[in-house]
């Protein structure tokens, strides 16, 4: 059995924290796993940037609720739930997600949960395990099935070197020189060409 597993920000949707730096007005709440591999180092600057500023869970999901899938992403994810099961392998939270999840017609999604007080402050958050999408990878070639995996972020990296096949999507500048080992897709008709043979 075969199955697909993509990032979900920077792939199918914008980049949830860039989109609400933009409508916050606070720049560096842009950075993201493209810029810093360490995600507890990011979400730690995050959320300190938030309290700062006294922004809460629902300010971010107002945002979100606004929020468009990239163009051609929900035809792109149909035409693979066509060919084999997909999964969303996600860094980002049940409690942003959501609306996002609508929007691409309820693919399934594995992703992490914020910790919030009663009053919407963000207090911290729980990852759904440790290296959370290569464990994934390899919980599903555990039980026998084969595991095509893209992204486009160093948080991706790992999952994609643990699946049987995969390549980064449309990932920046430095990450396709530091680890041209794999090959990039720029388009969604690629994209959905390299699952094509892999699912060959």
């Amino acid at each position: 059995m075969n199955i697909v597993c993509l990032d979900l920000e920077g792939v199918l949707v914008p980049e949830i924290w860039i989109t609400f730096s933009q409508a916050s007005g606070i720049p560096e709440l842009s950075r993201t796993t493209r810029d810093e591999p360490d995600y507890n180092k990011l979400m730690s600057f995050r959320l300190d940037i938030l309290n700062k500023n006294n922004l809460k869970l629902p300010d971010i999901q107002r945002v979100i609720s606004s929020m468009k899938v990239l163009p051609g992403a929900l035809e792109f994810s149909n035409a693979v739930r066509e060919r084999s099961q997909l999964i969303i392998l996600s860094d980002t939270f049940e409690e942003f997600a959501k609306p996002l999840m609508a929007k691409l017609a309820w693919p399934s999604l594995f992703c992490n949960s914020l910790k919030v007080a009663d009053d919407g402050t963000i207090t911290g958050y729980k990852l759904r395990q440790h290296n959370g999408k290569r464990e994934a990878i390899k919980a599903f070639k555990a039980m026998n099935m084969r595991v095509f995996a893209a992204g486009d972020s160093f948080n991706d990296l790992a999952m994609i070197r643990e699946a049987d096949s995969g390549c980064l999507f449309r990932a920046p500048d430095q990450i396709r020189k530091d680890y041209s080992i794999f090959s990039c897709m720029d388009t969604f008709e690629d994209l959905l060409a390299e699952i094509d043979k892999f699912l060959k």
